[in-house]
């Protein structure tokens, strides 16, 4: 089959590679109908984290139709369509039982690679280094995705294909960001960042109640689809002193009751703290460009709560005594997409939430190079270049 691998840092090709097979009973196979790039991708892209192999195939928001079934399969069948979260959960071990689908003890079979940093390790996720299992992604024609009764979530009639793709990923990021936020009615809630994920967790913010929802970025083109698709309220960064004054101003002086963090290790910012964040990152003496991460803390009422959906690894010079003496509740997680997609296709369905807009491009997999290169560059207003293998 082809598909898109990764052959060194900003080195990627479309080949030719095996077809997956099953592999345990409980596996299945799908031929891949529409995948898409993350801003996630970048960072093993671009060499900040490691665990890459030359040819590993990558690739980790998509949907398609299952072709293969494993023997001890029972719920899904050959022909149905389907969405697949990120993140692979088998759903009986402790954390999956307690809906932390990320956080699964059983999918990760290199669980010694990421041990040593993060204490315990994470559940495995598709195409994303071999220290977060060396699972084969979804850029290529057909993916094996384990677990398939728990893994592969039916999409409705009358949902098509690209709404239903983002719901893989960046929607479900965005959805628990937003859930993390305890929303009340009357709350204002910020979000840095309006990448797909970012767009989504203020659209979900708003969706859950939320009174005021600003959302903060750089891009002319990213803003105005907040404002004008959205209906929410924005601030360009690039255009004002001050984001904490904005923010601080047009809450009455106490700040929004959460922020979103949605941008990540290769964030962008102003002053001098992000000239040394680039200085330190382009030599590897840490990984993050954390300037949206601290904004966010710095920008928090007291007693606030800061949702982190940002890939980060090592940031430095970050506001420990912020947290501290603001009294803030900083929630994270890697996606637990088994947990929201359910409900995120329903709300699809009932036409009371839009994806499709995120779909900027659409191409062929044998354009997929390109295809990143412009997602990376930001150009023709890229949000999500979407391939069709």
């Amino acid at each position: 089959m082809r598909a898109l691998v990764w052959n060194g840092v900003n080195d990627l090709a479309v080949e030719t590679v095996e077809d997956p097979r099953i592999l345990n009973p409980r596996d299945v196979v799908l031929q891949v109908s529409l995948t898409t790039t993350c801003g996630s991708d970048l960072h093993f892209i671009d060499g900040y984290l490691p665990g890459m192999q030359p040819g590993d195939v990558f690739g980790h928001e998509f949907m398609g139709v299952i072709t293969e079934v494993g023997s001890e399969v029972r719920d899904r069948k050959v022909g149905d369509r389907v969405v697949v979260p990120s993140f692979i959960a088998c759903g009986a071990c402790w954390y999956c039982e307690r809906e932390m689908y990320s956080l699964c003890d059983t999918t990760n079979p290199n669980a010694e690679l990421q041990q040593p940093l993060l204490g315990y390790p994470s559940g495995g996720i598709y195409g994303y280094t071999h220290p977060f299992g060396g699972y084969a992604g979804s850029h290529a024609q057909f993916v094996r995705v384990p677990f398939g009764d728990v893994n592969c979530f039916p999409v409705p009639e009358g949902v098509d294909d690209v709404s239903a793709l983002f719901t893989s990923d960046a929607v479900p990021t965005g959805y628990m960001g937003a859930d993390f936020c305890d929303i009340s009615p009357g709350d204002t809630i910020a979000v840095f960042g309006a990448g797909a994920v970012g767009l989504m967790a203020a659209a979900s913010a708003k969706l859950m109640g939320a009174d005021r929802v600003i959302v903060v970025d750089r891009l002319p083109e990213r803003l105005e689809l907040a404002r004008d698709r959205l209906g929410l309220e924005t601030v360009d960064y690039s255009q004002v002193d001050s984001v904490q004054e904005v923010l601080r101003e047009s809450t009455g002086g106490r700040g929004p009751d959460a922020v979103i963090e949605a941008v990540g290790m290769e964030g962008h910012g102003t002053g001098l703290q992000q000239v040394l964040d680039r200085a330190k990152q382009a030599v590897r003496a840490e990984t993050d460009r954390a300037t949206p991460l601290r904004e966010a803390v710095l920008a928090c009422r007291k007693g606030g709560v800061v949702s982190v959906l940002g890939v980060y690894g090592l940031t430095d010079s970050f506001p420990t005594g912020v947290v501290l003496n603001k009294g803030l509740t900083i929630r994270s997680a890697q996606q637990h997409g088994q947990r929201y997609v359910p409900r995120l296709l329903r709300h699809l369905a009932a036409g009371e939430l839009d994806t499709s807009f995120l779909a900027t491009h659409r191409m062929p997999l044998e354009e997929a190079v390109e295809g990143y290169r412009i997602f990376k560059e930001k150009e023709d207003g890229c949000l999500r270049a979407v391939f069709q293998p």
